[in-house]
């Protein structure tokens, strides 16, 4: 793993996987197909993409009970946990209507809805995501939504993965539907036959799907673009090599095009952890993927101080950020851009992946600037309500019209005007 000096001109890489014109072409293809030809359109693209040949998209009672039926106890009695975990922390997060009162027996109020229904997805191909069902579906369901769909990619036999559809029903969810791509996502925003339409969109995908999803937009609501994973790391001198190394590695065996950064005033530390990596790189399942992913968008710095650290992590806002130093909670206090942080040796990244309750579905690509991750405001809307009494009306139109003519908008003014005395009050 390459090791630098940081420099105040800081130049920490991205892991920005561009999609060429002709995914976008492709994408804008298969939507306007599933627009037209709605399920035909599905089956047509799951036998192409997917290699399952399906008679129908849902998947059904006897399915959810043959997943249970061969799944592990002890893992089902940890997907529990987890959910428990997760359902706790977000339903801290539940908001309650505001009513404000104001003089003369009026109020303005701020009304707090839940979404309709929300379309989640949950990626397959290379491996299966049973905590991104749990990190998506619960927030929606603690938020009162009464219809949480859930979209993700078949097999070739025509299957999904049993620990997706238990973490499923652990959720509370049992409306899925076995297509992926951007022709899920198509569906999910315009409906077809079999999935109705939802209003929001939330969940990680591919190029196709991250495009898909950016195309639809306006037509529903989605979460984010997400990027690839990252995860940046601060250590100093106390930090064991062993631990940074495998964190690193957490990440970058995500895909090639994953993130991971150590920045570290320990010079040692350093070299102990570039010789770490390429140790346990050698010993990792997806070596391939993880070695790709180093080699790119890995990075060890050298900082001079931990507030020249400090600084980096700030403007990198990177996704996950790991401190592993002497004082870590005096450096958490110091950072304003993450998408979650991670405080001292034994708070690892994948604690907050699986675990520990808060939201694995964070900004990417530094967006952790001005985003923040998955939570239950997400699935509601807000609706200002206002209601002004007589008196009130009386004595605040005129400041309403002068305001409105300030405007130029004499229609304004003059439907603030147009009540009267004479006519009564109605209500």
């Amino acid at each position: 793993m390459k090791i630098e000096k940081l420099t105040n001109t800081i130049s920490l890489q991205r892991s920005v996987e561009q999609a060429n014109e002709n995914h976008l072409a492709t994408v804008r293809e298969v939507i306007e197909q599933v627009k037209s030809d709605g399920d035909e359109a599905l089956f047509t693209y799951t036998s192409k993409w997917d290699g399952a040949k399906l008679t129908s998209f849902q998947v059904t009672e006897e399915e959810f009970e043959e997943a249970f039926a061969g799944f592990e106890p002890q893992l089902i009695r940890d997907l529990e946990e987890a959910a428990a975990n997760i359902r706790a922390f977000h339903s801290q997060q539940a908001r309650q209507n505001i009513d404000f009162r104001l003089a003369k027996k009026s109020y303005i109020q701020y009304k707090i809805s839940p979404l309709d229904a929300v379309g989640l997805y949950v990626p397959g191909g290379t491996a299966a995501y049973p905590s991104s069902v749990l990190m998506n579906a619960i927030p929606a369901i603690v938020a009162g939504v009464k219809r949480v769909v859930i979209v993700s990619p078949p097999s070739k036999e025509g299957k999904l993965p049993s620990s997706v559809l238990v973490a499923a029903r652990i959720a509370g969810v049992t409306e899925i539907y076995k297509v992926g791509g951007a022709q899920a996502i198509a569906a999910l925003a315009y409906g077809t036959e079999t999935i109705q339409a939802v209003d929001k969109i939330t969940g990680p995908g591919n190029s196709f799907v991250a495009l898909a999803k950016k195309e639809v937009f306006g037509k529903v609501a989605i979460d984010m673009i997400a990027g690839p994973s990252e995860i940046a790391i601060i250590a100093d001198e106390t930090a064991f090599a062993d631990e940074v190394a495998s964190d690193l590695l957490a990440q970058a065996e995500h895909d090639r095009f994953a993130s991971s950064v150590l920045i570290t005033t320990s010079e040692k530390l350093a070299r102990e952890v570039s010789k770490e990596v390429e140790k346990q790189l050698k010993q990792l399942p997806r070596e391939a993927i993880a070695r790709a992913s180093i080699e790119s968008f890995g990075c060890i710095y050298i900082a001079e101080s931990l507030e020249q650290a400090i600084e980096a992590i700030n403007k990198l806002a990177p996704e996950h950020l790991e401190i592993m130093t002497a004082y870590p909670e005096k450096i958490s206090e110091q950072i304003k851009h993450a998408g979650a942080i991670f405080i001292g040796r034994f708070s690892s990244e994948p604690i907050g992946d699986y675990f520990a309750g808060t939201n694995h579905v964070l900004p990417t690509n530094s967006t952790a600037r001005f985003s923040s991750g998955l939570c239950v405001d997400d699935f509601i809307k807000k609706t200002s309500v206002v209601y002004y009494s007589e008196e009130m009306w009386q004595e605040q139109y005129p400041k309403i019209a002068r305001l409105a003519r300030l405007e130029q908008l004499e229609g304004h003014a003059r439907s603030v005007e147009s009540r009267s005395w004479e006519k009564g009050e109605v209500n």
